[in-house]
């Protein structure tokens, strides 16, 4: 795993490479200047980006920004001190695969990196409900009724795939069926649970505990 690190304190930024050496993991750069970094992802095409919220060139959003629209689509993973809910919200909305907070425990931190690179979408646990609260705008969660029953047996099931962060291609692969049977059923999903997006309807599921593992 090849890892290009964006961030502009110093102690952390040597510390966490540090970290991520010890564990196997090749350090490609640890830059501290954005537009340095935005160079490093051209010349070194890392597996993922841990990037920064927070930095005084530009915040870490305008990093994701224009690393899109530049057509860079590895994996990027905001690793930030802000629970703020507008930060996650708008962290998601501009294609990052992770929102992770800095004082994450360090096994966590490297689950969380596995997962991502190999396409899954992680959000730390703990901002599970700061992300509830503010696809819900502030209101209280629906009891289980409206939607749920209405899923198929396979509808909850990649529901629940979605709640773990999974793509659909990882979906696909690991339910033996075609991405494109995925896409027709997120799509049913998304209708049936009246919202817009795979966030939403993965929130809905941890929210109401529809996943509960035995």
């Amino acid at each position: 795993m090849r890892i290009l690190v964006i961030d502009d304190h110093a102690l952390f930024r040597i510390g966490l490479s540090e970290l991520l050496e010890r564990r196997g993991i090749d350090v490609v750069a640890a830059v501290s200047g954005c537009e340095e970094g935005l160079q490093r992802v051209v010349e070194s095409r890392p597996d993922a980006v841990l990037l920064d919220m927070r930095m005084p060139e530009m915040s870490g959003l305008e990093v994701l920004r224009r690393l899109r629209a530049a057509g860079h689509d590895m994996p990027v993973a905001m690793l930030t001190t802000s629970r703020d809910e507008k930060d996650v919200i708008a962290s998601l909305k501009q294609g990052a695969q992770g929102y992770l907070l800095k004082d994450m425990e360090p096994d966590d931190l490297i689950a969380a990196l596995q997962r991502i690179v190999k396409g899954e979408t992680v959000v730390a646990q703990e901002l599970t409900g700061i992300l509830a609260r503010a696809l819900r705008g502030g209101a209280e969660p629906a009891k289980e009724g409206s939607g749920f029953p209405e899923l198929t047996p396979r509808e909850r099931e990649i529901l629940c795939l979605l709640a773990e962060g999974q793509s659909n291609k990882v979906i696909a692969r690991n339910l033996g069926i075609s991405d494109g049977t995925v896409k027709l059923h997120v799509k049913a999903i998304l209708r049936k649970l009246k919202v817009h997006s795979r966030v939403e309807a993965a929130v809905m599921a941890v929210e109401r505990e529809l996943c509960r593992r035995a």
